[in-house]
C-alpha cells in the first residue's frame, strides 16, 4: 500500500485558491461526482479509492488562461487514477503535500514537492496518489504547445513531443516564478477573460518556459537553416502590429502574416529593426500608453492605462517606460 508522506509546502507558494470560493470547481465525498467534475476540465478517467477504510473528501479549484489552465486538486484519500492517454493536452503536476507514483509510457517517477511530473499527451498514464496528496496542476493545450515547438524549431516536428517525466521544477527559476505568478492571479478577484492581451502573453510564457526548462525529445534538435527575409515581409508584420496592438497577438500568428517561419521572421526583425517582433509590439504599446497619458483624459491613473495595454507588472512597466522615454509614467501624466 502507498503510505502517506509528510512534506512542507514549497517556499514562496501560498495556499492560494483554497480560500477563494470563486475559483472552487467542486467539493465532494461522492466518487462518481468527483470523477465527473474532474473530467469536465481534464478528461474522462477511472478513479478508485484504495483501501476499505479510506473515505473520499475531494476538492478542486480551477482557473483558465486561454490554452493554459491552473488547478489545485486533492482527493482526501489514497486513490488510483487511470486516465490513459491525455491526447489533447500536456499536464504538469506539482505536489504541495504528499506524493504520487506516476507512470507515463515506459517511465515512472515518485513525485514529491521537489519533483513534479510532466505527462506527455500521447503516452498512456496511471497514477497512485497518497491520501494527503495535494497538487497544483498546469494544463497546456497540445495543439498550442506543438505550435510553440514548431515556432522554436523553425519546422514541423517529425515525432510527437515527449518530455522527460520527472521535473525538478523548483530548480528552474523561470518556471517557479511563473507558477507563483499564476497562483497570484488565482488569488485575486480579476477575471482573465477581461485581460486578453495579458492572457495571450501568459500562454506563450507558460509554453516556452516548459519547453526551455524541461528536457524533451527535441531539446537537442538543430535550428532550422536561416532563410532570407525580405523587407516587405517585415513591413507587413509592422503594419499588422500597428493595426492590432490592442489585441492578444501570438508569435506564430505573425509568422503566418509574414508568410515565413517564425525563426526567419525574428531574424528579419533583428536585421531591419534591431529588436524582435514581440519587443516591437511592446514598443508600440508603450507609445500608445504615452499617447493616452499625454491626452489628459486618463481615469484610474497610470495603472489602469498600463493594464489595458497589456503591462501587468507595474514595476517592470515603469522601468521599461522610463528607459524608453527618459521619464516615468507619472512624470508624463503630470505634464498634462
Amino acid at each position: 500500500m502507498l503510505m502517506p508522506a509528510s512534506h512542507p509546502q514549497p517556499a514562496g507558494l501560498p495556499r492560494a485558491m483554497l480560500g477563494m470560493p470563486s475559483r472552487q470547481l467542486f467539493a465532494s465525498r461522492d466518487l462518481q461526482e468527483t470523477c465527473s467534475q474532474i473530467s469536465r476540465v481534464m478528461k474522462r478517467h477511472a478513479l478508485q479509492v484504495v483501501g476499505p477504510r479510506q473515505r473520499l473528501d475531494a476538492r478542486m479549484h480551477h482557473l483558465t488562461f486561454g490554452d493554459v489552465s491552473l488547478s489545485r486538486l486533492s482527493h482526501g484519500a489514497e486513490v488510483r487514477i487511470e486516465p490513459g492517454e491525455l491526447s489533447d493536452f500536456f499536464l504538469v503536476m506539482m505536489p504541495l503535500h504528499g506524493h504520487a507514483q506516476v507512470r507515463c509510457g515506459n517511465e515512472a517517477v515518485d513525485s514529491t514537492p521537489d519533483v513534479a511530473s510532466v505527462i506527455s499527451a500521447h503516452l498512456g498514464t496511471t497514477m497512485h496518489w497518497s491520501a494527503d496528496c495535494d497538487q497544483l496542476m498546469v494544463r497546456i493545450s497540445r495543439p498550442f504547445l506543438e505550435r510553440m515547438l514548431t515556432a522554436q524549431l523553425g519546422r514541423e516536428p517529425d515525432a510527437p513531443l515527449q518530455f522527460a517525466l520527472g521535473f525538478r521544477w523548483r530548480d528552474h527559476a523561470a518556471w517557479h516564478c511563473l507558477v507563483r505568478y499564476l497562483v497570484d492571479w488565482a488569488d485575486q478577484s480579476v477575471q482573465p477573460t477581461d485581460h486578453k492581451i495579458i492572457v495571450g502573453q501568459l500562454e506563450q510564457l507558460v509554453a516556452s518556459s516548459l519547453l526551455c526548462s524541461q528536457p524533451h525529445n527535441f531539446s537537442a534538435a538543430p535550428a532550422a537553416r536561416r532563410s532570407v527575409v525580405l523587407p516587405r515581409h517585415v513591413k507587413r508584420v509592422q503594419e499588422y502590429l500597428q493595426a492590432h496592438a490592442h489585441e492578444s497577438i501570438r508569435a506564430e500568428t505573425l509568422a503566418d502574416v509574414a508568410g515565413v517561419s517564425l525563426r526567419s521572421l525574428y531574424a528579419g526583425f533583428q536585421d531591419f529593426c534591431g529588436v524582435s517582433p514581440m519587443q516591437y509590439l511592446r514598443n508600440i504599446r508603450l507609445e500608445r500608453v504615452r499617447a493616452e497619458l499625454l491626452a489628459g483624459t486618463v481615469t484610474g491613473g497610470v495603472a489602469s492605462v498600463a493594464l489595458r495595454w497589456g503591462f501587468s507588472h507595474l514595476g517592470r512597466f515603469s522601468a521599461e517606460y522610463k528607459a524608453h522615454f527618459g521619464e516615468s509614467p507619472s512624470q508624463t501624466l503630470r505634464r498634462t
